[in-house]
Formats: C-alpha cells, sequence, structure tokens
C-alpha cells in the first residue's frame, strides 16, 4: 500500500517520542530518583507506533509490564506519565499506580499489567462488548512471546475467534521471556502459527520497520471493523536494554554483538533515512524533531518532580469500589 508523508511523519514522532521518553525515565531510575524498577521499551518502539497509527481513542489497548510505549504512541501526556513515575498525585493513577499499572481511559488505553498474559482477556471483553454494542471499535492486545505460552492467551484466541470478535492480538516477539530464549521455551519458530487452532489469520512481520507493521496493522484493524473477526500479529522486535533497567543480567544470557547487530536495524534511523531519501524531511529537521520532544520530556519531569505526592488520607480512594458512593 501506498504510505502518505502525513502517516510516515506521524509513524516518526510517535516513535521518537517512545524513545525519548523511555530514554529519560531510565536515566531517572538509574539515579534513583523515581522509585522501584521500569522495564523500558527501548528498540520495539515500531510496533506499538505502527499499530496505534491504525486506531482512535475509541479503539481499545491492553498493555503489559512494558507498557510506557503503548500510551505514548497511543498519544499519553508526558506531564501525567512522568507524575505517576514520581508517585505524584498529578499521575494519570494520581501515583498510586506507578509504571506497571499506567492507563488512560480516555485514549481506550485500558492499563499496563504486570501480570504475563492479562492483557488478552481483558481486551477480549472490551472487543466482545464492541460488537454486543454495534460500535466499529477494535481492541487490540500486546503481549510478549512468553505470554503466548499461557492460558489466557489462548482462552482469549479461542474465544475471539469463535465468535468472530474485533479483537488484534499483537505477539512482540524480542526473542526473550525475560532472560530465556525463545528456542528454549518453544517449540515452534513463528508464533503467528499458533492462530491456525482458533480460526483465524497469523502474520508475522518485521518489527523493526514502522511502515511493514503499520501496513500489517492497517489489514488486520480493517478486517476486525468490517465483522471479520481477530487476526495474530506477530511483530519480531528487540529491546536494546535489559529485561529490568538500563544495566542488569543482560551480559549472562546475550551477547553485546547481539545487541549491536539489532541496533543496525533501528527502526527510528531506518524511517528517518527514507524519509531523508525521498526527500520529505532532511536529517537535519528529523534531529529538529528528535530535540524537540527531548525538551518536552524535560518539561514534564521538571513538573512531575515538583508535584505534590497524594494525601495520606486518600491512601483506599479509587482501590475499592464503593456500591453506596
Amino acid at each position: 500500500m501506498e504510505i502518505s508523508k502525513e502517516t510516515l511523519f506521524d509513524l516518526h514522532l510517535r516513535m521518537v517520542r517512545i524513545r525519548i521518553f523511555e530514554e529519560e525515565a531510565g536515566k531517572l531510575m538509574e539515579t534513583a530518583r523515581i522509585p522501584g524498577a521500569l522495564h523500558l521499551y527501548i528498540g520495539e518502539e515500531a510496533v506499538a507506533a505502527g499499530v496505534m497509527c491504525n486506531l482512535t481513542d475509541e479503539d481499545q489497548i491492553t498493555s503489559t509490564h512494558r507498557g510506557h510505549g503503548h500510551l505514548v504512541a497511543k498519544g499519553g501526556d508526558f506531564k501525567k506519565m512522568y507524575a505517576e513515575l514520581f508517585g505524584r498525585v498529578t499521575g494519570y493513577n494520581k501515583g498510586k499506580g506507578g509504571s506497571m499499572h499506567i492507563c488512560d481511559m480516555d485514549k481506550g488505553m485500558l492499563g499496563a499489567n504486570g501480570i504475563v498474559a492479562a492483557g488478552p482477556p481483558i481486551a477480549l471483553g472490551a472487543a466482545f462488548s464492541n460488537k454486543y454494542r454495534g460500535t466499529q471499535n477494535v481492541a487490540a492486545a500486546f503481549f510478549g512471546d512468553g505470554a503466548s505460552n499461557e492460558g489466557a492467551f489462548h482462552e482469549a484466541a479461542n474465544m475471539a475467534g469463535l465468535w468472530k470478535l474485533p479483537l488484534l492480538l499483537v505477539c512482540e516477539n524480542n526473542g526473550y521471556a525475560e532472560y530465556t530464549p525463545q528456542a528454549q521455551h518453544q517449540a515452534i519458530k513463528d508464533i503467528a502459527d499458533r492462530a491456525a487452532g482458533y480460526g483465524m489469520p497469523g502474520v508475522v512481520v518485521d518489527g523493526m520497520d514502522a511502515i511493514a507493521v503499520y501496513e500489517a496493522a492497517h489489514e488486520a484493524v480493517a478486517r476486525a471493523r468490517r465483522g471479520e473477526g481477530p487476526t495474530l500479529l506477530e511483530c519480531k522486535t528487540y529491546r536494546y536494554l535489559d529485561h529490568v533497567g538500563v544495566r542488569g543480567m543482560g551480559v549472562f544470557y546475550r551477547t553485546d554483538e547481539e545487541v549491536a547487530e539489532w541496533k543496525k536495524r533501528d527502526a527510528i534511523d531506518m524511517i528517518e533515512k527514507r524519509m531523508a531519501e525521498m526527500g520529505i524531511r532532511t536529517l537535519e529537521e528529523s534531529q529538529a524533531v528528535r530535540d524537540a520532544v527531548r525538551k518536552e520530556a524535560l518539561e514534564a519531569i521538571e513538573y512531575a518532580e515538583q508535584s505534590p505526592f497524594p494525601d495520606p488520607s486518600e491512601l483506599l480512594t479509587d482501590v475499592y469500589y464503593d456500591p453506596a458512593a
């Protein structure tokens, strides 16, 4: 399919916003300016950007423990996101959710989730609601290669296929389930092969190519909106940093050479070079986009760090449902 200049700009901006948000978040974690651990999305930006370019605010998504990138790509606000990481009252969850529970219902982001494979059943429910109410909305569930071994994934896929629900199952296959290589926890090479058992298409796409992801997701979303059911989209991608944080156990399960090889196909670099070759945006202009986003991120961090902590009296507010309220 022909990709417009506007779509290329959109893909690029979403990826740059993810990359810079995560770079700055990683610095905050490494210098202990924020509490807790972060699971960073750097390297996988093309997947979130390529899928989200095809969705609206009314379309729902579910995320994972590595969820910052999904919310940023869905249009998340830097100030609210950083404030949540700092545990401040101006955050998306009023400082109570932190990194792994960040969400924005107004953007259709139903929440990040620290439980492996917990997202597909939630997205399944949203997809069922969409069909039941007769909307044209689509739900998308993001999950990793390890999650595709869990029963929750298979149950969701089975029901989605049976009822032809408008669901996009997006497997971000970065080659590792935490620290375990895919070949050591699965007998198959392509997770998309599992789609056949549930009566849906299984599509393998280069997850380091934002345009390829965009095109595959475009067809899957259009198919869902037509009422033709779900698609399993497997994006072969790679995370540059460790499972948790910036530096950690990476030296024990993968080599520096492996990481360097994947970085040669960096999704942001590739789209910037392509736009330059097409004559629609120079490398200098692309750098200006990065600089502007970096400025936005630093201003958001300053805002977040200066925001107040939640009042102790609010400890249980929004935690338990009160039917009398």
